[in-house]
């Protein structure tokens, strides 16, 4: 085939070479001697109008000529001194998968999103409603194509365990997670889950466009979220929007998963509490998500199944990113696990080592980073507590932990909460 080609190429240049000859002849012979007597004026006339013809005959050739050149030069580019690029292919679509229930307020997720996203076919916008409630329907109606509106079918109350009754509501979000899953992966192969009271920062979707080629390349990595658990104000790094973290806890709260984590957690997907089944180590087989310093989502949603749990004394006050970070631009791969690790645990295990109350008495030596050492839960938690970090544990991994680890800002410095150097693994007796 190539050889074929190339005879076929070879030929059209001949042709091409040959074509010019014939017309240099053709051209030359345009000035025949000329006979007879002529005035000088009527000759320099003639030769005149004569080369202006000639003029507009080469220039109107040379644009056929120039024409079969290219045309040349498309087919075999190596004989010309360009080259055509393929255009790139465009990214497949991820939907935002928006969980809804009775929430009217779903208006102020929705309209940020719209606000924020930079194109309708790259981030479809699918609202699934679980509730039947009237009220809410109208307001994902109201948007007509600029979202699409699905209704969760089975309404009915779930069977429970006497001792969960009052979990009803966990049971059927549990269902509609399931379901709602299961209509959007029959078309795509990534999505982006927000619930109906997250508000999204202006780099949301940058976010998620830069971290998506990291979660299908690294398969220490499960899932990528938008949320920070201690990302409240004064507890961030106030100049550290750009940096991102690798997280063994499962942040939720403005999530992308891929297909093929649906495909095996689906057909054992929990009956209620799906948040905690995924923190289970069964599920997380050692997998991290990636995670923001500054959070990219925030709750305004204080009513729910969970009636406010953590709400006023930690998700009210997250601070979310007000600027836009162009990730897509910025190198990321030091998120991959080996140089990450290595990176991390060097940083954390050469901070020196401070005490609470040197914290509190702002006794410190350079501007940090510093580590406090902790070797049991009640130490861990006692820090957490009086530094204002959320304390609880869930299957032995503390929030936003890494091997152990969580950071946070106090006061103006990085703070490490530490195990000792040589920590191997969690304990799930730790809750």
């Amino acid at each position: 085939m190539r050889c074929h080609r190339g005879y076929v190429v070879l030929c059209v240049t001949l042709l091409f070479l040959t074509w010019n000859a014939v017309l240099v002849f053709l051209l030359r012979g345009r000035f025949p001697d000329q006979e007879g007597k002529r005035g000088p004026d009527d000759y320099n006339g003639e030769v005149v109008a004569e080369m202006l013809g000639v003029a507009d005959m080469l220039e109107a050739e040379l644009e056929i000529q120039k024409k079969i050149l290219t045309q040349i030069q498309n087919f075999h580019p190596a004989l010309g001194p360009w080259q055509k690029k393929k255009p790139k292919p465009a990214p497949p679509p991820v939907p935002i998968l928006v969980m809804a229930c009775n929430r009217v307020t779903v208006r102020r997720c929705l309209d940020k999103l719209l606000l924020h996203r930079p194109s309708a076919e790259r981030f479809p916008v699918i609202v699934s409603q679980d509730c039947g409630h009237t009220g809410t329907a109208d307001v994902i109606r109201s948007y007509g194509s600029e979202i699409m509106h699905l209704m969760q079918p089975n309404l009915a109350d779930i069977d429970v365990p006497p001792e969960h009754k009052k979990f009803q509501g966990y049971y059927k979000i549990s269902r509609h997670y399931r379901w709602a899953l299961k209509q959007v992966f029959n078309n795509y192969s990534a999505v982006i889950i927000v619930e109906d009271d997250l508000e999204v920062a202006p780099d949301f979707f940058e976010y998620f466009s830069a971290t998506l080629p990291l979660l299908q390349s690294d398969l220490r990595l499960w899932c990528v979220s938008a949320w920070n658990d201690n990302g409240r104000e004064g507890f961030v790094d106030p100049a550290g929007s750009l940096l991102l973290y690798r997280t063994d806890f499962f942040p939720g709260l403005g999530w992308m998963l891929l297909r093929e984590l649906w495909e095996e957690l689906e057909p054992k997907w929990p009956a209620a509490f799906w948040d905690d089944w995924m923190r289970q180590p069964e599920q997380r087989h050692g997998r991290q998500c990636i995670r923001p310093e500054i959070s990219r989502t925030l709750t305004f949603g204080r009513q729910g199944v969970s009636l406010g749990q953590f709400y006023d004394k930690y998700l009210r006050y997250i601070k979310l990113n007000s600027g836009f970070v162009p990730f897509t631009q910025l190198d990321l791969t030091y998120l991959k696990e080996d140089a990450y690790k290595k990176s991390f645990l060097d940083e954390v295990y050469a901070a020196p080592v401070i005490t609470f109350d040197d914290i509190q008495n702002g006794v410190r030596e350079g501007n940090g980073p510093f580590r406090l050492q902790y070797s049991s839960k009640e130490s861990f938690k006692a820090f957490a507590k009086n530094l204002g970090i959320m304390d609880d544990f869930k299957s032995g991994v503390p929030r936003t932990g890494y091997r152990g680890v969580v950071t946070f800002f106090s006061r103006g410095h990085r703070i490490y909460i530490a195990p000792p150097p040589g920590w191997t693994q969690y304990d799930p007796t730790w809750n």
